[in-house]
């Protein structure tokens, strides 16, 4: 099922669309997806609508399988993109596990402005980007994925991501779509 409805009170959460990520090789070109991401903060901005912009800085402590890299990042590695056009208006998140709202305050921040769903875009689909969405589903919110307004390391990953994961806890749909039930509501 694709996007259905924004309700009034909708919010935009950008997921790492940081220096330090986005010149990693990804399935989809990065300039395609930084494109749709600014249209989605513009248009959410333009409608008087939160803009949350997320940049990691770490990472989750525990073993894993897959090594991690646990280190100093180089400077401006976790500076945001210019091409968000970071607004005073916006929020500004730094998480240091997948998910954003993990211990930074995300919920209550949305909450407090009466926020009754999320559309969320960014990288990697099936990291930053689902943890947050299985988040903000969990936590009650309707979920909303921008799914040309995203991408992955893994082609395989990105695809379960939006045809196995995201149906079961929100709705998707394609930028152009998401700005139209803007205009709609608007």
């Amino acid at each position: 099922m694709t996007v259905t409805t924004l309700d009034p009170e909708t919010a935009l959460i950008v997921i790492d669309l940081q220096k330090g990520l986005v010149s990693r090789p990804a399935v989809h070109p990065m300039e395609e997806v930084v494109k749709h991401v600014g249209a989605l903060a513009d248009a959410f901005r333009r409608h008087g609508l939160p803009v949350v912009l997320v940049n990691v800085a770490g990472g989750a402590p525990g073993r894993t399988e897959q090594p991690r890299n646990h280190r100093d990042f180089p400077a401006g590695w976790t500076d945001l993109i210019s091409e968000l056009n970071q607004q005073p208006q916006d929020h500004i998140v730094t998480k240091h596990t997948p998910g954003a709202f993990t211990n930074t305050g995300l919920d209550a921040h949305l909450r407090g402005l009466g926020v009754t769903q999320v559309v969320i875009v960014g990288v990697a689909t099936s990291n930053g980007v689902e943890v947050t969405a299985r988040q903000a589903y969990e936590l009650g919110f309707n979920v909303t994925l921008a799914t040309d307004a995203m991408t992955d390391l893994h082609a395989d990953a990105h695809t379960y991501s939006v045809t196995r994961v995201f149906p079961r806890i929100g709705e998707t749909g394609a930028t152009q779509e998401i700005i139209n039930l803007m205009k709609k509501s608007a």
